[in-house]
């Protein structure tokens, strides 16, 4: 159980990422299923109650933020619900840090999209609708990759995964 319970988040980050690139689409289930885990792990690991609402609290005060930023039309509604979910594992003490880390990232992967958008896209690779989707200028930039990717690197320092490997 403990093994599936630390990959759990890892896997949903992986399968957030890979969404996102090839769909431009977070699933709500796998949010919900993000939700429902944090929950299943949290009691199987004793996590005090006090602290269990504190990790709530913090991804309620991330999903109504990033509902703001998504009415503002500046983050998809995809991206504001994993960020809150994603925040719902690590707790205040690395909101700060994933997000930093998310927007580093994030800028990265616009650079490397923008760079992208400026090569010619070869009849071969033109055949990938995905690939062909990145290229357009008028596409959004799948930042799903980008909050995956900060949620794994912050998750190894977090209360849930110290939990689980002691």
């Amino acid at each position: 159980m403990s093994t599936l319970a630390m990959l759990l988040f890892p896997l949903g980050m992986a399968f957030a990422a890979s969404s996102d690139l090839l769909t431009m689409r977070i699933s709500n289930k796998l949010v919900l299923l993000l939700v429902v885990g944090f929950c299943v792990v949290a009691i199987s690991i004793n996590l005090p109650l006090q602290q269990f609402a504190m990790h709530v609290t913090c991804a309620l005060v991330v999903l109504a933020v990033g509902f703001v930023l998504f009415a503002l039309r500046w983050i998809g509604g995809g991206d504001a619900k994993l960020a809150a979910a994603t925040t719902l594992w690590l707790g205040f003490g690395l909101t700060l840090p994933y997000l930093v880390y998310a927007a580093l990232l994030g800028g990265v992967l616009t650079l490397l999209i923008l760079a992208l958008r400026n090569m010619p896209l070869t009849p071969f690779l033109a055949r990938f609708r995905w690939l062909e989707r990145l290229h357009d200028r008028k596409s959004g930039v799948p930042y799903g990759i980008a909050l995956a990717l900060a949620g794994m690197l912050t998750y190894t320092n977090s209360t849930i995964f110290e939990r689980l490997t002691a």
